[in-house]
């Protein structure tokens, strides 16, 4: 299916070609009223892309591992020229109605009221269903509820409207992060931070331990330090990573000063006995001197 920015189905006639593995041509065609249909005949990972006169091109991956269905939505953002957007004014408006259930929906997930959220949550999908905002509060509230894939697409959609949208790059990140994806989850983390540097600590931190669990070490330090800066005290357990940051680097003392730093001004924290555990660790392989 290809759409517009409001999630609706583009009558034009857009050229849609299929690619296995990246660069195998597995079919190509025209959409009639947004839609056409691939028969594919091997599984694995594809790759869609779209072109239509008067919109940006775009594409989108699929991984095809069931012999079943499987819809892909493609949204395709109007050319610009100039300073200005063909045809299209700006990020659509939400309407009164979709506004009050997304406002009351993002109240609802800030407050942790998920039963409240899925609510005011599905009736802003159900008015707005291709609104940039609307995916990406969608995929908050799968975040919430622990369904990684679900909040993947939604943001994933959420980003191809709106590729400006930082907040909706950095939940993407955090989406890949909670599967185990840490590579992929890099690339929108990094992306949020460079459309907004200002998006919260929480991206630095996802940032961070991506970075970490990419054995990207120096990076990891300075995003687990500037997360932990950013903060502004409100998740000291950022101290932990910085720790394994400075240790994964070969700065040890320095490691041991922030581990010793949480223990004394966060010791009745649940964290502290890891904090502990870490520092005998890094006494009892030399790594520093006994206190």
């Amino acid at each position: 299916m290809v759409r517009d920015a409001e999630g609706q189905p583009i009558s034009a006639p857009a050229i849609v070609k299929l690619y296995r593995e990246g660069s195998i041509p597995s079919g190509e065609g025209a959409t009639s009223q947004g839609r056409l249909l691939f028969v594919v005949t091997s599984l694995g990972e594809f790759t869609v892309t779209v072109q239509l006169p008067g919109y940006q091109s775009a594409q989108k991956d699929v991984s095809v591992r069931e012999p079943v269905r499987t819809q892909v939505d493609v949204y395709l953002r109007r050319e610009r020229i100039g300073e200005n957007i063909v045809g299209v004014p700006g990020k659509p408006v939400l309407a009164p109605k979709a506004r009050e259930s997304f406002d009351r929906g993002l109240r609802a997930l800030s407050e942790d009221k998920l039963r409240d959220a899925e609510k005011f949550v599905g009736d802003a999908v159900r008015l707005a269903p291709g609104h940039p905002d609307v995916l990406y509060v969608q995929g908050v509230l799968y975040l919430k509820q622990r369904n990684w894939e679900q909040a993947q697409s939604a943001l994933e959609k959420a980003t191809q409207v709106d590729p400006n949208h930082a907040r909706a790059f950095a939940a993407l990140g955090m989406a890949l992060e909670d599967q185990g994806r840490y590579d992929a989850a890099i690339i929108p983390l990094e992306k949020s931070l460079s459309l907004d540097a200002d998006v919260g600590f929480e991206t630095h931190w996802a940032l961070a331990k991506a970075y970490y669990r990419s054995a990207r070490y120096e990076e990891a330090l300075k995003s687990a330090q500037a997360a932990l800066a950013e903060s502004k005290g409100k998740a000291p357990e950022i101290a932990l990573l910085v720790a394994q940051a400075l240790t994964a680097v070969g700065q040890y003392e320095e490691a041991a000063q922030t581990l010793r730093a949480f223990l004394r001004e966060h010791g009745d924290r649940p964290e502290a006995g890891k904090a502990r555990r870490w520092l005998d660790g890094l006494r009892s392989s030399g790594k520093i001197g006994a206190e």
